[in-house]
């Protein structure tokens, strides 16, 4: 059995590691956290070094342990195994902490690159995967399994995953097929051609999440998003058409309807919050019916979410002046909107 003073050499320099790691984190990272955040903006590099607390520390520690087990009395056939499995964990705790940062260095890059991607769940989960896959490959070579054979069971193993999988991976490439298109992100406002309607709130490996008008999560396969006809209201730009379909009685003077919707509108637009004040509103009438002549009123919104408070706003406010007026319009006219969807 070893002395114990033959064990006071080992546990100084498990313990000197554990301090220099300390110090290390707190020290040489800070400033290395500050020189990044003058590179690319305090938010960005916070998000960075959260993924790495804890890191330098562990890798100091496992440090300190190798050069403790080089120095300690173990037998000739147990140091070599402590050694080797030194070096696995290094390996793995070097991925886990890649993994943390990959999904934090794709959300920096997406806050700097204007809108370039979109950050999803998606997208981060591919990444810490393909970091996770590397990471097992290099394990694997350093405990001396070959992975040349794995690699060639996968290849042919993976066409009967593929078929057992086919709906499963057919979401995935779709998700993949929807983030490189850029034409439908987190955050946008759509409307699907089956019905579904909302803001999107995020695109996973199967599945895209829209969260209603209700606040609910709507969840449709991403096969079913890449592949019906799709409108973006963020897209080309957040402005949105405002139509309120009316009727007033054919005893009507319609040159005066037409210059108090309008004046309703404007003040509408200039009034309510999201409304375009530079905007003309145009009055367009349409139809004869058989108690009333029928007509739009077409103002512009500056994003999706604003269009409802407007048109509320412009139903009171028109259905006032009318009555000021004298003007009799059809109260059984279902009040619809041809440009947006119902409220």
């Amino acid at each position: 059995m070893a002395n114990w003073r033959e064990l006071i050499t080992p546990y100084s320099i498990i313990l000197t590691s554990l301090l220099v790691g300390l110090v290390a984190e707190r020290v040489v990272a800070g400033r290395l956290r500050d020189l990044i955040g003058r590179l690319v903006g305090t938010p960005s590099q916070e998000k960075v070094f959260a993924g790495m607390r804890g890191a330098v520390v562990l890798w100091c520690v496992i440090t300190g342990i190798y050069g403790a087990l080089r120095v300690a009395p173990l037998p000739a056939a147990i140091q070599p195994i402590a050694i080797e499995f030194l070096r696995v964990n290094l390996i793995i705790s070097v991925t886990w902490v890649l993994m943390r940062l990959g999904g934090r260095v794709i959300t920096m890059y997406l806050e700097r690159s204007g809108g370039a991607l979109s950050e999803t769940s998606l997208l981060t989960n591919l990444i810490r995967a393909l970091i996770a896959v590397i990471g097992t490959l290099v394990v694997l070579e350093a405990i001396g399994i070959s992975i040349a054979p794995i690699l060639t069971t996968l290849g042919v193993g993976g066409i009967a995953v593929a078929l057992a999988l086919q709906d499963t991976l057919a979401n995935l490439f779709a998700g993949v097929y929807i983030l490189l298109s850029n034409k439908i992100r987190v955050g946008d406002q759509v409307r699907l051609a089956s019905g579904e309607e909302g803001e999107i709130y995020d695109i996973n490996w199967r599945n895209t999440a829209i969260k209603g008008p209700t606040g609910n999560l709507i969840i449709v396969p991403n096969a079913t998003v890449a592949s019906v006809v799709t409108t973006n209201f963020n897209l080309p730009g957040t402005e949105t058409s405002v139509v309120a379909t009316l009727g007033v009685s054919y005893d009507s003077d319609l040159e005066q309807v037409e210059r108090i919707c309008q004046e309703v509108a404007r003040a509408v637009q200039a009034e309510v919050e999201g409304g375009d004040p530079t905007f003309e509103p145009l009055v367009r009438f349409n139809n004869f019916g058989e108690l009333r002549v029928g007509f739009s009123v077409i103002m512009r919104a500056q994003n999706f979410g604003s269009q409802f408070l407007m048109r509320h706003e412009f139903f009171k406010r028109v259905h006032r002046r009318l009555r000021e007026e004298g003007i009799a319009f059809d109260p059984a006219l279902a009040m619809r909107d041809t440009g947006s969807p119902r409220q």
